[in-house]
């Protein structure tokens, strides 16, 4: 983690929007969501597209988390890392694809697939952009909604990574670290 600290406190339960709260219904409200609450308005509206981006997006899960994990790691994000890891391994990834996700496209026993997932991750964040032969690569394997839907997600997940460092949300107790580079 970045800061030790978070510069912005979660909201307890009594501080949160009623809206809010209701959203989340009875179940536990990750510090994630009680610190975008101080901001009502935009958490709002935030949710509807990351709703989209983690469960209605046309990649599959697996491959989905593959591109949030990259994200999560290339911005040292450890809030982001910690939640995928758990996630990605009930989406199908291995501990060993997942430490193997920190070291990109180029580490061996990437299947072609997952090697462009990765390759269009690092340029996203990069470059803000999927060169002509990654492109082609993606193609082989995903059709156009899915390529879209790949760079919206390392979009959001770049932003919630942005985010969670600089305010300094704090991960739940119990979550993998963020490996050191």
């Amino acid at each position: 983690m970045r800061l030790k600290e978070p510069r912005l406190a979660p909201l307890s339960d009594e501080e949160m929007n009623e809206e809010l709260r209701a959203r989340f219904g009875d179940g536990p409200i990750l510090n994630i969501f009680r610190t975008l609450a101080h901001h009502p308005k935009l958490t709002k509206r935030w949710l509807v597209f990351g709703n989209h981006v983690l469960a209605k997006s046309t990649l599959a899960p697996r491959e989905r988390e593959i591109v949030i994990l990259r994200v999560g790691w290339l911005c040292r994000c450890g809030y982001e890392w910690g939640q995928h890891v758990e996630i990605g391994l009930g989406s199908g990834l291995s501990n060993e694809e997942i430490e193997r996700i920190t070291q990109g496209p180029d580490a061996p026993g990437w299947n072609a697939l997952d090697q462009a997932l990765l390759r269009a991750t690092d340029e996203l964040h990069g470059d803000s952009f999927i060169s002509d032969e990654t492109w082609a690569a993606l193609s082989q394997h995903l059709e156009i909604q899915q390529i879209m839907d790949l760079i919206f997600a390392v979009g959001q997940y770049q932003i919630v990574s942005m985010a969670l460092n600089s305010l300094g949300v704090q991960p739940e107790p119990g979550l993998p670290e963020l490996p050191p580079r």
